[in-house]
């Protein structure tokens, strides 16, 4: 694929796309997810022959299974939340709605 055509997926210039890709753009964790699932590959794609320190170390890693934000994206649910808190432009709005679904959470939490 070529980068005017993912550009005109994600609604960016290829100039952006090249940035990302050379790495003089951080890419935020929303727009890597939308990369991935435009190209059809799984988000752990982008992190192969990358070691990081510290993580062999008791707690730092899953012997069980998909972290629990992946699991949480693979979900439909989660997924349709992702991709529709990616929409909101607004970042007061993106805010709010964080804060909303904190506050249900800590609700959950007194009741348990």
């Amino acid at each position: 694929m070529s980068q005017e055509r993912l550009g005109d997926l994600l609604g960016l210039t290829f100039q952006q796309v090249q940035k990302y890709e050379k790495g003089v753009n951080r890419i935020g964790a929303g727009r890597l997810f939308e990369v991935s699932r435009i190209l059809g590959v799984p988000i752990d794609f982008f992190y192969e022959g990358v070691s990081v320190p510290g993580t062999d170390k008791p707690g730092f890693t899953d012997s069980e299974g998909a972290p629990p934000v992946m699991e949480f994206v693979s979900s439909g649910e989660g997924l349709q939340l992702s991709l529709a808190f990616m929409k909101i432009k607004d970042p007061k709005v993106r805010k709010r709605v964080l804060d909303l679904v904190k506050s249900l959470t800590e609700e959950n939490a007194g009741e348990g």
